[in-house]
């Protein structure tokens, strides 16, 4: 029997996106290298490997965010428990709004996500790192 999605992932993304903050790329680049802001690339490790990273940028896949923000987790993270503003990106912004939403309604704050994603980051010429270090939080 064929399965009946009753909401899909543009209606999942629209509804996460009238509950956080978005910001374009000329806003997350004037952010960008401030010490009060982590942004987080929830990109996959082979995205990153082959697109490049933001420099600076903390590295969190995405099937590890919930995880990685509870600070009751065994896998949490302390760089979400510091005091400080987080920005999400993704490689279209879809994964980023979802994520966003997901740390929000968690407690994370403040937090918002790039409009584009690091699609959107590289083609504005904002800064790419092509080296294979993975920061650690």
């Amino acid at each position: 029997m064929p399965q009946t999605i009753t909401k899909g992932y543009k209606a999942l993304v629209a509804e996460a996106e009238s509950r956080i903050e978005t910001l374009s790329i000329e806003q997350a680049q004037a952010l960008h290298g401030s010490d009060d802001v982590v942004f987080v690339d929830l990109r996959d490790p082979r995205e990153l490997e082959r697109e490049g990273r933001m420099p600076g940028a903390f590295h969190c896949p995405r099937g590890m965010l919930e995880f990685w923000i509870d600070p009751e987790s065994p896998y949490a993270k302390p760089v979400f428990q510091q005091d400080k503003r987080f920005v999400f990106f993704c490689g279209g912004g879809w994964r980023s709004a979802l994520a966003a939403q997901a740390a929000q309604e968690m407690g994370l704050k403040p937090v918002a996500h790039v409009a584009g994603g690091f699609s959107a980051w590289k083609k504005a010429g904002a800064p790419v790192d092509m080296t294979a270090s993975d920061k650690k939080g």
